[in-house]
């Protein structure tokens, strides 16, 4: 038996005012479970994932750029100017909606993911900047995350005022908990923490394509219909005009200012793939726990999105870096890439 009745959605959350028509099935049932597990299953892999990052941060290292902090206040500065912007201009350029354009300024906003530190190494970069960088965006993150979205906010009409603040900042104060748990397990019991970085390396893989599975099927497939080109193409370009604006700005940096602080090469192909490389975990948790159901099958599928074309093409990239070692073996560990 299938009723069909019609309502008017009022949500704190949106401006808009409209009649849904919602049929009450017997997989209303299953839509509700899935809500629920999608739900805890992304705060529950958000923590083991930055436990895992957690682990990879060694006490030592982190004071040594603390002490010289100018390499790592470039490379975050870059990332928490360029990935707020970049999204800022598509939603712009693209004539997002007012939710679309949230759920892209919010992946913006967030930290540096800790999938940049393999693609780093994949690249031959500096791994000791990778690790500080992915930590000290992520502690930046409690303060520069609502900031930055007020402040882009306001530039969307209808948007400033239905940003969950309070939510977002209680977000990243439990994503900083388990990377300081990771910190103090690779300090006390570094033994562990190679098994850890892995377990969470690969649920966060996982995660991305059950959480995908699952909107499918909780929506019944509508969550599909309503991804316009625009978002598709913005979920494309973001990731891509990251990597491309990080290595520039740093060669740039380097060019002009190597008195201060020289950034070589390795740093270059390491601030690159930290800028655009988001912590699409924490951005996922974020868009599902913030924000009610009825809104949600438009926001939270973005970051999936956006990991699918993060991953693709910084494997293009190391694919063509790698040839290009091959190819000119004589400029191996020199190189002008």
């Amino acid at each position: 038996m299938v009723v069909t009745v019609n309502v008017t959605i009022k949500s704190n959350f949106s401006s808009f005012e409209s009649d849904v028509n919602i049929t009450i099935s017997k997989d209303s049932a299953f839509n509700e479970n899935a809500d629920k597990v999608i739900r805890w299953a992304s705060v529950v892999i958000l923590f083991i994932t930055m436990v895992s990052l957690g682990c990879r941060m060694e006490i030592s290292k982190i004071k040594n750029y603390l002490i010289k902090p100018k390499g790592v206040a470039i490379a975050v500065g870059a990332q928490y100017v360029i990935m707020p912007l970049t999204a800022f201009c598509f939603a712009k350029l693209f004539q997002l909606s007012p939710m679309e354009s949230l759920s892209a300024l919010i992946c913006g906003c967030c930290p540096g993911g800790n999938l940049s530190n393999i693609f780093a190494l994949a690249l031959e970069g500096d791994m000791n900047l990778s690790i500080v960088m992915t930590a000290c965006s992520t502690a930046l993150g409690l303060g520069m995350m609502p900031l930055l979205l007020y402040l882009y906010s306001q530039g969307i009409s209808n948007l400033a005022e239905y940003v969950p603040f309070t939510s977002i900042t209680i977000a990243m104060i439990m994503n900083l908990v388990p990377c300081g748990i990771g910190i103090l397990i690779n300090y006390r019991v570094p033994q562990y923490s190679k098994i850890i970085t892995q377990v969470g390396l690969v649920l966060l893989l996982i995660s991305c394509v059950v959480i995908g599975v699952l909107a499918g099927l909780s929506d019944e497939g509508k969550i599909f219909k309503v991804l316009s080109h625009q978002i598709i193409v913005t979920a494309a370009l973001m990731p891509l005009t990251g990597f491309i604006c990080g290595y520039i700005l740093s060669t740039l940096f380097h060019k002009y200012h190597v008195h201060i602080f020289p950034l070589f090469l390795s740093c270059r192909r390491t601030v690159s793939m930290e800028v655009g490389c988001q912590n699409i975990q924490l951005c996922t948790t974020i868009l599902k726990v913030a924000f009610p159901a009825e809104l949600i099958g438009q926001l939270y599928f973005f970051p999936v999105i956006y990991i699918v074309f993060q991953i693709v093409e910084a494997l293009i990239l190391i694919v063509l870096f790698r040839c290009h070692q091959r190819l000119r073996p004589s400029l191996k560990g020199k190189s002008t890439l």
